[in-house]
């Protein structure tokens, strides 16, 4: 199929899209941090289950030292530190709002993929970024209430939830170019077929999320929130909600997105990937009882149009 890829990215964007409303209720209910390592955890015994049915081996077979590397490193990259910042934006400015400025993760691997693998990005890549930059700058910027003077635009958002998307942004642009890169030496490790082919996304995540394990438990036990992690994992409502984020997001979506920049640029993967903020517009509205404002579908729909850019060559 000529556009494998690109189908397999819009999966992943429906995926994102629920596992993003999941998250943010877990979050709010018991703690990002805790949801973080908690999400890694099931998603963690439900790949290992996986490969192991398809492999009968629990832990990625034929991984040579490279892969590990380049796979380590995007795992910390974007689950510690971007998913860090990104799963704590969600209890400060909405999941909504933290997914608007996640759009901006095809531009940064659209930079990083220039940087590491030399993937080309075009003037029209340029301009898309500017686009998508202006979507959502009128989205989380406002002019003051009529009874202020004043004509200069303010945040009507926590600076500190805004700062941390981008963080999740950058995270998520950068760990996904260095996914695509530890794939290229697990490729050339196992000789890979199509069958292995479909395998490593999945073998590649299991890497991944194994960093973030490691990752977040250390950050958990130096930052003396251990009860804190046994009190979340008795609240039933939020663990329910942390396994169904686990399934639609670590497990399924960010399997299926190392697919989709397998088959396809990373830069266009990753524009497909980011119109979550469009698609979580209805589903918002509908289970929080909060109608968007005008503004806000303005700003993103100028995000699609500017990550659509992507496509243009």
């Amino acid at each position: 199929m000529t556009y494998i890829g690109e189908c397999i990215a819009i999966a992943v964007a429906c995926s994102w899209t629920c596992t993003a409303l999941f998250f943010e209720y877990a979050g709010k209910r018991i703690g990002s941090l805790q949801v973080n390592l908690i999400r890694l955890l099931f998603a963690g015994v439900m790949l290992s289950a996986l490969l192991f049915i398809t492999s009968g081996q629990f832990l990625p077979m034929g991984a040579d030292a490279k892969t590990w590397m380049w796979m380590s490193l995007s795992g910390l990259v974007g689950f510690v530190f971007g998913d860090l910042c990104l799963f704590y934006s969600y209890t400060l400015i909405t999941s909504r709002f933290s997914q608007l400025i996640m759009t901006l993760a095809p531009p940064f691997a659209a930079l990083f993929g220039f940087m590491l693998l030399d993937e080309q990005t075009g003037l029209m890549g340029l301009v898309g970024m500017a686009i998508t930059l202006s979507g959502i700058a009128i989205s989380i910027l406002r002019r003051p209430g009529t009874e202020v003077k004043s004509k200069k635009l303010t945040l009507h958002l926590p600076l500190r939830g805004i700062l941390l998307a981008f963080g999740g942004a950058l995270g998520q642009g950068l760990g996904i170019v260095l996914s695509k890169k530890g794939m290229l030496f697990y490729e050339q490790s196992l000789g890979a077929t199509d069958i292995l082919g479909n395998y490593i996304p999945f073998a590649a995540t299991q890497i991944r999320i194994f960093t973030g394990i490691v990752g977040f438990t250390l950050i958990i036990l130096f930052s003396g929130r251990g009860p804190r992690l046994m009190k979340a994992v008795r609240d039933r409502k939020g663990m329910w909600a942390t396994f169904g984020g686990s399934f639609f997001g670590p497990f399924l979506g960010v399997s299926l997105s190392l697919m989709a920049v397998r088959y396809t640029h990373t830069g266009i993967a990753s524009t497909i990937m980011a119109t979550v903020p469009i698609l979580i517009l209805v589903p918002y509205a509908i289970i929080y009882k909060q109608k968007p404002k005008w503004i806000e579908v303005v700003g993103a729909i100028l995000c699609v149009l500017g990550v659509a850019c992507f496509f243009i060559r």
